[in-house]
């Protein structure tokens, strides 16, 4: 697979000749820490995301990009390129340029996508003698935020401890361990996000999706030139709503975060079923041709169970995490399966995965990760075997919703804190303490608790799940108005 993608002419940076002082002037002045950064960690649950002009900036991105640099070629066996794409947001033009620059200047060649998926970054890294890949993107957030996801060699997301090692950079704790090159080279590779699409259809070359009409809601976001045309390929009638690259409207209500439109459209169009994709198209939902919502929870049981049944799911394992529903689990527990769970976020499913040797696992939300077909979340992979899964079984995406399980009363309230002192340090709070605290006595097993900070927005957010859906709702408002009371304020 390797060779399959050649290296575009002149690998290798400048010329030899150019004087190693230049380099060290590069480093030396990259290494100034002269950016304001905070006191609680850069990177969250899925890289470093935030407010452009606020944590977000050209100086930052361009620091990220030289200290990624530096840190992938230190633990890397021969040195290769870094893969570079971006979604649709007016801020990710500047920032993959600054990231570029820093990576140039780590003496590092960049082969830049421009709009793609992440995870078609993920996969090319994978394949490729690329040492390193990253994708600016702040998925489902709002277009006024971006993030840097930054993935190793094996197109997997970057490890907690060479996070740190970037991090300690930024805040200028190292200094580069290795003899920096010559500046590295730019290359524009728009054309390798062909080989992803190709990927994503050659497991399915036997499947034909003609006679289903499907709508497409791609959230004005990174799947827009893609998606259409794989659907399209395998024959379907495709419908689609936000199909266009626009950073204003990027995740606008609209996409997996907003699944009305979808839902009415699938409905005006009398479609089989629709699917909602986020900014960078890593997670997807699904709306069945009542329009009815089919999340994360649904989407595992249902390929769970097709793989169950064609004995290519080792131990009947599916890995998810602390939000999956419990009647998800105890249906899969009661025909024979193992769910185990992780903390929020699919780097953590990701690692559960490769620890046992899993090869299904996602969240609610809609990041799925089959490692029969693919690396990391991956919303149009997962679209188009559900897509199949529907088709082959010839019953209705709600008929096998319906034979599957009920899920439990959850909500799920996110309440805004601004302050990132106080939202990383809620556990800290006694007042909201002590109301977990006396919810969980009072609901004893009959229901569960989750409270967390969120990796990738400014929110708390706040969980209940009861088998009544009055004891959600009152545990639910209790725990929203302490955290609005002491936190928020």
């Amino acid at each position: 697979m390797v060779s399959s993608i050649i290296r575009p002419q002149g690998f290798g940076g400048n010329s030899a000749s150019e004087p190693d002082g230049l380099h060290q002037a590069i480093a030396s002045n990259l290494a100034l820490n002269n950016i304001s950064l905070p006191t609680t960690p850069l990177f969250g649950t899925d890289g470093i995301r935030g407010r452009v002009g606020e944590l977000l900036s050209a100086p930052l991105a361009l620091q990220v990009g030289f200290w990624a640099g530096v840190v992938l070629q230190a633990n890397a066996s021969q040195i290769g390129p870094v893969i570079v794409g971006q979604d649709s947001r007016n801020s990710s033009d500047m920032l993959a340029m600054a990231l570029s620059a820093g990576l140039t200047a780590a003496g590092l060649e960049v082969w830049y996508l421009g709009l793609c998926p992440t995870p078609c970054v993920a996969y090319l890294t994978s394949i490729s003698d690329a040492i390193g890949g990253v994708m600016i993107s702040a998925s489902h957030n709002p277009p006024e935020d971006n993030g840097i996801k930054i993935f190793g060699a094996d197109g997997l997301k970057l490890s907690q401890v060479l996070q740190a090692e970037i991090e300690a950079g930024l805040r200028g704790t190292a200094s580069p361990n290795i003899s920096l090159r010559n500046c590295g080279r730019h290359y524009s590779r728009p054309e390798l996000v062909e080989r992803y699409a190709e990927a994503l259809k050659h497991p399915l070359h036997a499947v034909n999706l003609q006679g289903m009409k499907i709508v497409l809601d791609l959230a004005w976001g990174a799947a827009v030139g893609l998606a259409p045309s794989v659907f399209e390929s395998l024959g379907a009638e495709v419908i689609c709503l936000h199909n266009q690259a626009d950073g204003d409207r990027i995740n606008v209500n609209c996409g997996s975060t907003h699944l009305d439109i979808v839902q009415a459209a699938v409905s005006e169009h009398n479609a089989h079923l629709g699917f909602a994709f986020d900014g960078d198209a890593d997670r997807v939902l699904a709306v069945d041709h009542s329009g009815r919502q089919v999340n994360g929870d649904y989407i595992l049981y249902l390929w769970g169970r097709y793989l169950q049944q064609k004995q290519e799911l080792p131990d009947n394992l599916i890995v998810s995490t602390v939000m999956a529903n419990l009647g998800f689990e105890r249906a899969w527990e009661k025909i024979g399966g193992r769910l185990i769970r992780t903390a929020v976020g699919d780097q953590y499913v990701q690692a559960e995965m490769h620890s046992r040797g899993g090869m299904l696992g996602g969240e609610q939300s809609g990041h799925i990760l089959c490692r029969h077909y693919g690396i990391t979340g991956d919303g149009l992979l997962t679209a188009l075997h559900l897509a199949t899964l529907v088709q082959q079984a010839n019953v209705p995406l709600s008929e096998m919703v319906d034979r599957s399980f009920q899920t439990y009363p959850q909500l799920l309230r996110n309440v805004r804190v601004e302050d990132r002192s106080k939202r990383l340090g809620w556990k800290e709070c006694q007042p909201l303490q002590e109301a977990i605290a006396r919810a969980e006595v009072e609901m004893g097993n009959a229901g569960r608790i989750l409270v967390r900070a969120s990796g990738t927005e400014p929110v708390i957010r706040v969980m209940v799940e009861a088998e009544a859906a009055e004891l959600a709702n009152h545990w639910t408002n209790e725990l929203v108005l302490q955290v609005q009371q002491h936190l928020a304020a």
